[in-house]
């Protein structure tokens, strides 16, 4: 389906729409790719540590998220099967949804189905059925279907004030200082922070807050910044002509040629590359 660098940090496709299930499972580092991600469990339970939340995931119901915010499965009900979907963000960018619901999701929104749904599971079981057929007629029936189910699900959201149901099962104090240090993050990326900055804000020394992120995460307190600054950077590459200075500056990247370094090592393109891909819809 997808790519992988040769460091395993990032998982690109662009243009590619998949539908596949699976047996969901923990997972042992964070992971991160450029679709919009909607799950769908048959069985059974499974949370998320996303965006500095812990995120409960219940069966028979539709969630959506922008999956370039680093996000992992740090609980899962055993034997539960998960139907994936993944929708290219130029795809996304195209179905007609109201732009501030549509910020909504590419800053971080978690976006849950207001209850479960028989319905909504035939229809996920049948996605994957007709997509393993590989018949083009019925592949684009898919992606159609799929388009109208992701706008539905957005407006739902953004017309009920449903309140999330949050994970209070796992209460580690790992789990609880990556989710301090990810809240920080999410508030304060675009400022010039290292390690020791961050773990004084969380009140954690270093090493615990390092320890800590690597327990949970897989990944270092840095590199989940560094990641997370890629994803706000990409928004506003897709969402916006600001200029590209502006983009590196304001996601904490310090300079222009630091931006286009990691851009183009973590993405394979550049930042420009990026935007006109994501123009083309």
């Amino acid at each position: 389906m997808e790519e992988t660098s040769a460091s395993g940090q990032w998982v690109a496709s662009p243009r590619a729409f998949l539908v596949e299930q699976h047996v969901a499972d923990t997972m042992t580092s964070a992971h991160w790719h450029d679709h919009i991600e909607i799950n769908l469990l048959i069985a059974g339970t499974m949370t998320y540590l996303f965006n500095g939340k812990q995120e409960h995931v219940e069966a028979g119901r539709l969630v959506l998220f922008w999956a370039a915010i680093p996000h992992q499965t740090i609980l899962v009900t055993p034997d539960s099967p998960l139907i994936c979907i993944y929708l290219p963000l130029v795809d996304f960018l195209a179905l007609p949804i109201d732009i501030t619901a549509r910020q909504d999701v590419l800053q971080g929104a978690f976006i849950h189905q207001a209850s479960p749904s028989q319905g909504v599971s035939v229809s996920g079981t049948r996605w994957v059925q007709e997509w393993s057929l590989g018949d083009p007629s019925r592949r684009q029936l898919v992606i159609d279907e799929v388009a109208v189910c992701v706008r539905r699900l957005i407006l739902d959201h953004a017309d009920s004030e449903v309140r999330r149901s949050v994970a209070a099962a796992s209460t580690s104090p790992s789990i609880r200082h990556a989710q301090t240090l990810t809240e920080l993050i999410t508030r304060l990326y675009g400022e010039a922070l290292t390690l020791q900055s961050i773990a004084k804000l969380a009140r954690v020394h270093p090493t615990t807050a390092n320890r800590a992120f690597r327990e949970v995460f897989g990944i270092s307190v840095m590199e989940y910044l560094t990641r997370f600054r890629l994803s706000r950077a990409m928004q506003r590459l897709a969402e916006t002509d600001d200029p590209i200075v502006q983009i590196a500056h304001d996601s904490g990247f310090g300079s222009t040629a630091r931006f286009y370094h990691v851009f183009k090592e973590r993405t394979d393109n550049t930042p420009r590359q990026f935007r006109m891909a994501a123009r083309m819809r």
